[in-house]
This record gives structure tokens, C-alpha cells and sequence, in this order.
């Protein structure tokens, strides 16, 4: 039997506070918006691929999201300027960018206002599909 397809990609994540998570997502990181559904709020990071933040998530567990080993990973090719910009716009930077040798990538990391960590890293590895 043939496997069916997939054609989107969507990550869901728990926010506390939505309004604040959305103004960094669309005002920072000016991820476009592409469903708001009130309680989420669901954006574009690339290609078929989506990122969703949601408030009723949280609510329901009444508490802030563990954040406890989740990393959020953008690609791209200009790690050094997402560097800058991030920082012009006082995002916590949790470690600059730098050469991982164990996975061949060059990466930074910062912090959402929900305490998410996001890599932003390019792959260094000619095996990798280029954008």
C-alpha cells in the first residue's frame, strides 16, 4: 500500500499570554499571519511549513507552558544578520552565533516571550536540500 501524502506542516505551542506572543511573532520576527482562530493564532515560517501559538492550550492547564526541552528551529542563511536584528529589538540571546561542529551547523539562540528557545542556524552540511 502507498503511504498517503502530506501537505502542510503545522507545530501547535502553548502560550499564556497570546497578545504578547503575537506581537512578537508578527512584529519581531514578522512571521506573516495566516489564521487567526481567536484562542490561536497560526503562522507561516517557510514553505508549507507552520508555527501555531495557543492561549486555550494554556488556560486549560492553567499554568505556563513547559518550555522544558522544546527548541524551535528557523533556517536560513543569514544567521549573523538575524543576530543583529534580534538584538536591536532586545531579544534575549541565549548564545550567539557559532560554529557546532557535532552537527555541522552554524546556529544562535534566543528566547520568546514564553520562554521558548529559537535556533536560528544554517546547515553546513552539502547533503542538506537548500531552500
Amino acid at each position: 500500500m502507498k503511504r498517503p501524502s502530506l501537505d502542510q506542516q503545522v507545530t501547535f505551542l502553548h502560550t499564556a499570554n497570546l497578545a504578547q506572543t503575537a506581537h512578537f511573532y508578527e512584529e519581531i520576527l514578522q512571521l506573516p499571519l495566516v489564521l487567526d482562530q481567536g484562542a490561536c493564532r497560526i503562522y507561516a515560517t517557510g514553505g508549507n511549513a507552520y508555527l501555531g501559538f495557543c492561549q486555550a492550550l494554556s488556560q486549560e492547564a492553567g499554568s505556563q507552558p513547559n518550555t522544558d526541552g522544546i527548541i524551535l528551529t528557523l533556517v536560513t542563511q543569514e544567521v549573523d544578520a538575524w543576530h543583529d536584528y534580534l538584538i536591536s529589538h532586545q531579544v534575549p540571546i541565549e548564545k550567539p552565533p557559532s560554529h557546532n561542529q557535532k552537527f555541522n551547523i552554524y546556529q544562535l539562540f534566543a528566547r520568546d516571550p514564553n520562554n521558548y528557545l529559537i535556533e536560528i542556524q544554517t546547515f553546513l552540511d552539502p547533503n542538506w536540500p537548500s531552500p
